[in-house]
């Protein structure tokens, strides 16, 4: 079985749970051997003492205790070995198809084209984790009942022996327990489902303030964002108490019940026994029996409830597994001259847009309503398939639709307004990849080299995760040099400088120009600096083209253009 599924594998929880047993049944088999021998080799320590004590009673021999003894060793070295190395063998592979489920998740979820599914990056993150922990449980779960069934069979079949009313009370009460434990179950799974999306839902509010931390501070947003995350934590926690509430209910009734099935066979052996129809040796065995019988008991009544957990778990991801990728990516690759066209674009407030860019041509795109700019910018990243929008989008002449994801990313890169940091160093993030040879043009035309010489480590300054330990203008900088790096054959830059002040943004301007020349660069932007450098201006007014020409033409003749850019 691959490490990684398509969609078409997985479509519901319980398809994930029979492929995680499909693929574990060498290991399984093994571990259920092992604990079936654990199991029955406890069961044979009270039917050994109650020989002994028989044996004794008749006036056995002290040689043939002596042998009786080596055999109850034996015994107890079975029940010590047996449980060690089959529970060794089931949890390797319960860690195991943990991690693979890990990845299935991590891969959908970081695939190129994003899947149609209604979660938060917290949200995935917990069922990458928690879900797909509790999951594999299910390779645990399983040898555990049926090792667990093989010890209530054997001491039912004991007792029978003994007396068939107390082989009939055990496996009619194993079945009456069974049966109330199995309803309990089922809300118990129920409510675990309930429980885990709420608290995943805590987990995504979590990520989107500490991400927007900064900016809530700046607009005095931060009471009202840990208001609205406290709401979402107090129904997580609400619904963690009726969870646990529900697996209190539930393993006392099923401690109660397991102490009353043992209760029942030790009194009905006692009565048989004053009565004069089993012995006092027979007596020893099925108390010892009765006693035994609460542990198996107890494990096998609570693995419905780890079933059901399982299943919850398996559903949600499922979410994630069975949710079809928003678009169906082509094939080709973009022709050799790195051209953009957009043909009749309509999509949100964009209508009907229509502009080229020439192969090694330096454009600038002055959008006067910020969402325009942002439609734009999400079009030609394609984080918007295609199907969800009119008109064309060409790059070397190749309609987007129609290209693998792989070669849009090869020709074709959109570096968005709101610049990503991850935790590393500064190289790290300006070159995640280690290949690009244009590391230190790429600093010094983004402005960043004050950031490198003002510590010791250069490039390998540690970057805290989002860049906590930078400031904003620094960390639009650090972005436009991994943008600058990457040296695509199409850049589309948004927004790169409005976080720097007018001197810098000057010099960016400037230094992006030189080290771009001869390859296509199109800015999405208002900055006169950048305006002022661009070949050609495009103006886009209510999503459309309204103006076309240099940045000084513009100024002399439109009046609407020199309000909107002129600083």
């Amino acid at each position: 079985m691959r490490g990684t599924l398509t969609n078409t594998e997985v479509r519901t929880g319980r398809e994930i749970l029979r492929i995680a047993l499909r693929r574990n049944v060498g290991a399984m088999a093994s571990g259920t051997l092992l604990m079936g021998s654990y199991q029955a080799a406890e069961t044979a320590v009270p039917i050994l003492l109650g020989v002994i004590v028989e044996f004794a009673l008749r006036g056995g021999q002290l040689s043939s205790l002596g042998l009786a003894l080596p055999a109850l060793g034996l015994v107890m070295a079975t029940v010590s070995y047996s449980w060690r190395f089959g529970m060794r063998i089931l949890q390797k592979a319960n860690t195991t198809e943990a991690h693979r489920w890990r990845v299935a998740v991590a891969d959908h979820g970081l695939q190129p084209v994003a899947r149609d599914v209604d979660l938060k990056s917290g949200e995935v993150l917990t069922i990458a984790t928690e879900d797909a922990d509790q999951t594999a449980d299910i390779i645990e779960v399983v040898p555990l009942l049926i090792s667990s069934l093989v010890s209530v069979v054997i001491t039912g079949a004991v007792l029978a022996v003994i007396s068939v009313p107390l082989g009939v009370l055990v496996f009619a009460g194993t079945v009456t327990i069974l049966s109330v434990l199995s309803v309990m179950s089922r809300r118990i799974g129920a409510s675990t489902q309930v429980q885990q999306a709420k608290v995943a839902r805590a987990g995504a509010k979590v990520s989107d303030l500490i991400a927007g931390l900064r900016p809530l501070h700046g607009f005095g947003g931060s009471y009202a964002a840990f208001q609205a995350y406290r709401r979402v934590s107090t129904e997580a926690k609400k619904q963690s108490i009726v969870v646990a509430r529900v697996n209190g209910v539930y393993a006392g009734s099923a401690l109660a019940l397991n102490s009353l099935l043992a209760a029942a066979v030790t009194l009905w052996a006692g009565y048989l026994t004053f009565h004069g129809q089993i012995s006092v040796g027979q007596l020893v065995m099925a108390v010892g029996l009765a006693q035994f019988l609460i542990e198996p008991l107890k494990m096998f009544s609570e693995m419905p409830k780890y079933v059901m957990i399982a299943r919850a778990s398996a559903e949600r991801m499922a979410l994630i597994l069975a949710a079809p990728p928003r678009m169906t990516p082509g094939v080709e690759v973009p022709g050799p001259d790195g051209g953009l066209e957009v043909e009749a674009l309509t999509h949100g407030t964009l209508r009907d847009l229509t502009f080229s860019v020439r192969p090694g041509e330096f454009v600038a795109i002055a959008a006067y309503q910020p969402q325009a700019a942002a439609e734009l910018a999400a079009v030609l990243s394609v984080d918007v398939p295609p199907s969800s929008y009119s008109g064309v989008v060409k790059v070397g002449k190749r309609e987007l639709s129609s290209l693998s994801i792989e070669s849009v990313r090869t020709h074709l890169l959109v570096n968005p307004s709101h610049h990503e940091v991850f935790a590393g160093t500064l190289r790290d993030n300006v070159d995640p990849s280690g290949t690009s040879s244009l590391v230190d043009e790429a600093v010094a035309a983004a402005m960043l080299t004050d950031v490198v010489d003002l510590h010791s480590e250069g490039l390998d300054y540690p970057v805290r995760d989002r860049g906590a330990n930078l400031s904003g203008g620094q960390r639009q900088r650090l972005s436009l040099a991994r943008a600058l790096a990457a040296d695509p054959e199409i850049l589309v830059l948004h927004d790169p400088t409005t976080a720097v002040d007018a001197v810098t943004e000057q010099l960016i301007a400037r230094n992006v120009t030189a080290l771009r020349r001869g390859r296509t660069t199109v800015v999405i932007t208002s900055s006169p600096a950048l305006l002022d450098v661009a070949d050609r201006v495009i103006v886009l007014d209510d999503g459309t083209v309204t103006g076309e020409g240099t940045h000084r033409d513009l100024l002399g003749r439109d009046s609407s253009y020199q309000l909107a850019v002129a600083r």
